[in-house]
């Protein structure tokens, strides 16, 4: 672990994979950190490891859709130490064919995966402004850059998030926030991603074949300590074999 800061990060959308590798990345680099996701109590074996190891990190139970749970959720961080890092990592993939896709899965999806970065971005930046400084990240996907049969909801949810995240950028960065939208154009390393290949008849995988969340999480951490000189907004991650 690196040497302690004086300083907080949060991850909306802590999930198993991504969010929960970000978190680490994180701890690691000596911030205090929140993690939220719905079912809070899923969050224990995380925090464990990352204070086994030296770190800081507390769990919380999260509906990143709800204004005033966003807002108490980034107080908290605030109260633990000056908010420099808020990374907004809620996926809410689907897949419905659109005559499928009903008012309540197209506004939750909606909801899930964009008005809550909103809410999530807006409340960062109210935080990180009056310091002029800190750095917003925004978990995109394919999604986010083309609607594909049947991503009709996520896709125009990611699409949204992706014009927010534009938005908040030109915005921001003159005021000394880096806003930043990573596209993961992948299959993530997972036991789900990994079975539901091999119901599409894949019994084998290459080495780097699927992305490592770890990988993901370090390119974070990376953009967070770009110089102001030479901000990324957007960049792609995919494995060196993937299609595209």
């Amino acid at each position: 672990m690196d040497t302690p800061r004086n300083a907080s990060a949060a991850v909306v959308g802590a999930g198993d994979f991504i969010g929960g590798a970000i978190t680490r990345r994180f701890a690691a680099g000596g911030y205090a950190v929140l993690a939220g996701r719905r079912n809070g109590e899923k969050l224990a074996p995380l925090v464990a490891e990352i204070e086994a190891a030296g770190g800081r990190c507390s769990g919380h139970t999260l509906d990143a859709r709800k204004e005033e749970a966003i807002i108490e959720f980034l107080a908290e961080a605030e109260r633990a130490a000056p908010l420099e890092v808020c990374v907004f990592n809620i996926g809410a993939n689907v897949n419905f064919p659109i005559l499928d896709t009903t008012e309540r899965v197209f506004r939750k999806v909606w909801e899930m995966a964009c008005y809550s970065g909103f809410l999530a971005g807006r409340e960062a930046a109210r935080l990180m402004l009056p310091r002029g400084r800190g750095t917003i990240i925004f978990t995109g996907a394919t999604a986010s850059l083309r609607g594909g049969s049947g991503y009709a909801a996520f896709a125009s949810a990611k699409f949204g998030l992706r014009a927010v995240a534009q938005s908040m950028a030109r915005e921001l960065g003159p005021k000394g926030i880096h806003v930043a939208h990573l596209v993961i154009d992948a299959g993530v390393d997972t036991a789900w991603v990994r079975e539901r290949r091999r119901e599409r008849g894949q019994d084998s995988f290459e080495a780097d074949e699927l992305v490592n969340p770890a990988s993901i999480a370090e390119t974070y951490w990376q953009l967070h300590l770009q110089p102001r000189d030479a901000w990324t907004h957007e960049l792609d991650l995919r494995p060196h074999g993937e299609k595209w």
